[in-house]
């Protein structure tokens, strides 16, 4: 199912129907949302995780559903924060980016934005050993 929308230029007569994939308002979510700081990075399936590491190929819409119903667009991020960060304020900036690209890319509503936090990312500590002295 893709969203339609008419396209109408000033009250005049539609000019023809623009089609938007659920798949194309993923990738748009998963880039929005990958990009807010603190996020370490999003959480996909066993699957998606398997064909990225052997096709070398980045998936945008990992860790993003996308469900389109009769009342607007249903969105459930899954992702991992860096250690430190406040949780519910990266949350926050997740939804509030992924509402704002969506509707500046597409001009669409959302309706809701599930954000799911589902692991941290420790930094990596260098360690010493006795020969690097």
């Amino acid at each position: 199912m893709a969203y339609t929308k008419d396209l109408r230029k000033q009250n005049d007569a539609p000019l023809g129907k623009i089609e938007i994939a659920p798949e194309v308002i993923g990738v748009i979510a998963g880039l929005a949302a990958s990009e807010i700081e603190n996020v370490a990075y999003m959480q996909g399936g066993f699957a998606t995780e398997m064909r990225e590491k052997f096709s070398g190929a980045v998936n945008y819409r990992k860790g993003v559903k996308v469900e389109l119903t009769e009342e607007g667009i249903l969105i459930e991020l899954y992702c991992s924060v860096l250690f430190g960060a406040t949780i519910p304020l990266v949350a926050q900036n997740i939804q509030d980016a992924v509402r704002d690209t969506i509707y500046n890319m597409t001009g669409l509503n959302v309706l809701e934005i599930n954000v799911h936090i589902v692991g941290v990312q420790f930094e990596k500590t260098e360690t010493l050993s006795f020969d690097d002295f």
